[in-house]
């Protein structure tokens, strides 16, 4: 039997996993307690600072419900979602590149018909959003679905405002015609900060680092023999743009939202003037 010391204790630890049967979970613990034992031995943290750590885990897990994800937050926070993403999602040149899903997308939004309006409350600035899904061969692809959803005016999305915002706020599915285009109504986002309120906004604040996301909508775009990509368009000029609190923001992804002021166009896409548009041109690879 050998002592557990500083020296012998990674090993001692890693031998007890001899018996998994499991490869992938075995290669991945295995990983895990070697840097993590690391982590201990170049820290040196106390037993207080250990159960303060303990604690910060606990209480993100405690901020989790249906409507909240702390352990999203966090993960998001620290550069581990788009550190994920970066590695899962690696995407031929040319592709719509992939951002953060976050934690406020809702399974069961609307289908809504072309050119409809995802804005229930009916508060901010009109904003006619455009654009085709296209395959890699600049093909349109006809029936392609966008799965889209933001938050509002304020910042907040509804499942933040149950009792403020209507349900299905900002959230909606579309299906692109023959030709690959898609259209829709909306309000210009705004940015807006992740929840400070739980154990990941005192960490932030402790870090001296700032909650803000600059303004976007969220996409999931699919269509059959595809690849899915869950991303965001962001608005061209926003000030978070460089310090996007979870590390969200790649350049192509960057749109410019025109304002426009004639009454004529905006009476056709079925706004008031003035408005805002944006335009992109989503570009999917083929499955594998």
């Amino acid at each position: 039997m050998r002592g557990f010391t500083e020296e012998t204790a990674t090993e001692i630890v890693l031998a007890r996993l001899s018996e998994c049967n499991d490869d992938r979970l075995r290669q991945v613990m295995t990983s895990i307690i070697r840097h993590l034992h690391t982590v201990v031995r170049e820290v040196e943290p106390s037993e207080e600072e250990w159960l303060d750590a303990i604690q910060f885990l606990t209480a993100t897990g405690q901020m989790c419900d249906d409507k909240r994800q702390e352990w999203i937050l966090l993960s998001d926070t620290l550069g581990v979602s788009m550190l994920v993403d970066a590695i899962t999602n690696r995407k031929p040149v040319g592709a719509t590149e992939s951002t953060v899903l976050g934690p406020f997308h809702v399974e069961g939004a609307p289908d809504l018909p072309h050119g409809a309006n995802i804005s229930v409350e009916g508060k901010g600035e009109p904003l006619v959003v455009s654009g085709r899904v296209l395959g890699p061969d600049e093909k349109p692809l006809e029936g392609a679905e966008l799965d889209v959803w933001q938050a509002n005016p304020e910042g907040y999305y509804d499942v933040q405002q149950p009792d403020v915002q209507p349900a299905m706020n900002l959230r909606g599915r579309f299906r692109t015609r023959a030709n690959g285009k898609f259209q829709f109504r909306s309000v210009k986002p705004c940015s807006y900060p992740i929840p400070t309120d739980g154990p990941v906004g005192r960490l932030l604040s402790a870090l001296g680092r700032h909650p803000h996301r600059p303004a976007h909508i969220h996409f999931i775009v699919s269509a059959e023999g595809f690849q899915p990509v869950t991303t965001h368009l962001f608005v061209a000029g926003d000030p978070y743009l460089e310090s996007d609190a979870v590390f969200g923001v790649k350049k192509s992804l960057i749109v410019p939202f025109e304002l426009e002021t004639s009454d004529e166009r905006a009476t056709l896409l079925g706004v008031t003037a003035p408005f805002y548009s944006a335009t992109y041109d989503f570009k999917l690879s083929e499955a594998d």
